[in-house]
């Protein structure tokens, strides 16, 4: 039985962009590799996200292999992800270590309960991150609307159907800016 919250805050709403990422095939790994190896892997991704990420943002949990960041800005959100996304490939490279991660981010209200984040616009940030394939970072509309520059470093990937979301979403990938 889980024992009921005592003082703690009403929940809050908050806007922001939130950050989903999931290491792929690392079930896979873990079974090939074992368990030491799995823990070395998600040792390496907390590292690299705790130098990474800035002081406004912030680790909301950790889901297994993989993480929920939340962030007050969409264009942080998404500097941010691409230069994970860049050191994950180098430590990959590095190490022959497999620290390929997918991402996705949407930006939207969320309801602050306790340390966590909940609602509808978490849950679409998930399923965004579902769909990214290794080393992709995916970002809904609402996502590239609130980029300062969005610029022609997104490539449309049309209206998407996920899985529990009433409406089909309109996806964007990013490319990196080197």
């Amino acid at each position: 039985m889980i024992a009921p919250a005592t003082a703690s805050a009403p929940p809050t709403t908050i806007e922001g962009a939130v950050v989903f990422t999931d290491i792929v095939s690392f079930t896979e790994f873990t079974a090939i590799e074992g368990d030491e190896a799995a823990n070395e892997l998600l040792t390496a991704q907390e590292a690299i996200v705790d130098e990474l990420l800035p002081n406004d943002a912030r680790l909301v949990k950790e889901l297994g292999d993989g993480l929920m960041l939340w962030f007050p800005s969409a264009q942080s959100a998404v500097e941010t992800s691409l230069q994970l996304l860049a050191r994950f490939e180098q430590h990959s490279m590095e190490t022959l270590q497999p620290l390929w991660v997918r991402m996705g981010i949407h930006w939207g209200r969320q309801t602050r309960r306790r340390d966590d984040l909940i609602g509808h616009d978490v849950n679409l940030a998930a399923r965004i991150a579902d769909q990214a394939g290794p080393s992709e970072l995916l970002l809904s509309d609402e996502t590239v609307h609130q980029l300062d520059q969005p610029g022609s470093d997104f490539e449309e990937i049309g209206l998407v159907v996920m899985k529990g979301i009433p409406d089909p979403v309109r996806l964007f990938r990013a490319a990196s800016s080197d």
